[in-house]
């Protein structure tokens, strides 16, 4: 254990958030997600939710601040979106950092080709439909 450190956050996970530089895209896959067959590398966090991680990531995480720094997936055609999906995901990250856009949405098989360039896919226990999150690195100031 560390001092300021979250228990969500796993030794591996840290490791990969150090080793991200600027421009570096996180994944935080639902458990729906076909995490095995995308990744370049793959980390579990079963059984924690995206938001649970957030919680852990977000104070440690400079978000970029040029482009989007963060993507989610588009709703597929028929369809529902749970608005508090997102809403939840803001509130946590907001909390570390209050000048982060919302997400940009993405087609869903463009969500998967940009998920396969990501330096690391985090599958977590997430059960929300449309519950993924691309995290994108930023510099610290």
């Amino acid at each position: 254990m560390l001092k300021g450190i979250s228990p969500v956050v796993s030794p591996e996970l840290l490791k990969v958030l150090a080793e991200m530089g600027h421009g570096d895209e996180l994944v935080l896959a639902d458990s729906n997600y076909p995490g095995a067959s995308n990744a370049k590398r793959l980390l579990r966090a079963d059984g924690l939710t995206v938001s649970q991680l957030l919680e852990g990531i977000a104070p440690l995480f400079p978000f970029e601040t040029y482009f989007e720094p963060l993507i989610m997936m588009e709703v597929v055609q028929g369809d529902t979106l749970d608005p508090a999906v997102e809403a939840d995901f803001m509130h946590v990250i907001h909390k570390s950092d209050p000048t982060v856009p919302n997400p940009i949405r993405i087609e869903k098989f463009e969500f998967y080709e940009r998920s396969r360039k990501a330096y690391a896919i985090l599958m977590t226990g997430e059960t929300r439909l449309y519950g993924c999150l691309i995290l994108k690195k930023g510099v610290i100031k």
